[in-house]
């Protein structure tokens, strides 16, 4: 077992959702699962810093997020979250777009494809992302989003609005990935066969009220 990466002690949001104190421990793959409305996705937004506790504190590499830039530690903890963003137009240009609101050089075009390959995504770089189903944007949007190479990834509900087959094998792929370049993972997801197939750890949610 590595370094803890992400931990939480007392957390709680908006005084309604009160977490169990957690410790995510680098290079793992974490599921996390519980009922609906027990604050899973919350959770995810709480250890990016888009969302702020009402109490408790969140520690990153042993440090509280209250002290650590917002804007790096959103760099650094990457969430793909279900409500996704592209522009429309192709995917090369939406690479570059990303690339160049975080003031960085795109890659090339190769390693463009190389990531879309990890997301099973098998178009041209000129394919318009206007014309895509949903499954399709969120797979490029994920291999856009692994491509900047994040401390920590986080996924909610990644395969929502993929088939069972693509489900497994974008999962199987993505993961792989981030097990080979130490990027520690979070996924939020309903699906027991990923779960069970994929995580080093499962952590539940209950709906706690305070003690």
């Amino acid at each position: 077992m590595g370094n803890i990466i992400l931990e939480t002690k007392s957390l709680s949001f908006q005084n309604m959702i009160f977490y169990q104190d957690i410790q995510i421990y680098e290079n793992e793959v974490n599921f996390i699962v519980g009922k609906s409305g027990t604050g899973k996705s919350t959770l995810l937004r709480l250890f990016n810093g888009t969302l702020s506790p009402s109490g408790g504190s969140i520690y990153y590499q042993g440090k509280d997020i209250i002290t650590v830039d917002t804007i790096n530690l959103r760099k650094e903890i990457l969430l793909i979250s279900q409500s996704l963003y592209l522009f429309d137009e192709s995917i090369k240009e939406n690479f570059c777009k990303f690339y160049e609101y975080r003031g960085k050089t795109a890659p090339s075009e190769q390693k463009m494809k190389e990531f879309l390959d990890i997301c099973c995504i098998d178009f041209s770089l000129d394919k318009d992302c206007l014309t895509m189903s949903g499954g399709e944007k969120q797979r490029v949007y994920t291999a856009i989003f692994l491509s900047f190479l994040p401390k920590v990834i986080m996924l909610d509900e990644p395969t929502s609005a993929l088939d069972k087959y693509n489900s497994f094998n974008v999962i199987h792929n993505v993961l792989a990935f981030c097990k080979d370049n130490k990027i520690t993972g979070i996924i939020v997801s309903h699906d027991e066969d990923l779960t069970n197939s994929f995580a080093d750890k499962i952590i539940t949610i209950e709906k706690r009220v305070k003690a």
